[in-house]
């Protein structure tokens, strides 16, 4: 894998591979948090923060050990 990272953030000096990645990061510099819970004030700087999050309230445990089988 290539650790060639061209998306430097301007703020931190922090790089990033993709594009996309560092848009996600400027949020942290930005305070933005644009993705709300619907079932508690929680607000998550993207989508998929926003989805891990959400398993607090569906009680979802969807990874299993492969040993005990416990699930988390």
């Amino acid at each position: 894998h290539s650790q060639h990272k061209p998306h430097v953030c301007r703020t931190c000096g922090k790089a990033f591979k993709r594009s996309s990645h560092l848009e996600r990061h400027k949020f942290t510099h930005a305070g933005r948090k644009p993705h709300a819970c619907a079932l508690c004030p929680r607000r998550f700087r993207d989508a998929g923060e926003l989805a891990q999050h959400q398993r607090v309230h569906t009680g979802e445990r969807p990874f299993q050990c492969p040993h005990c089988h416990l699930r988390f």
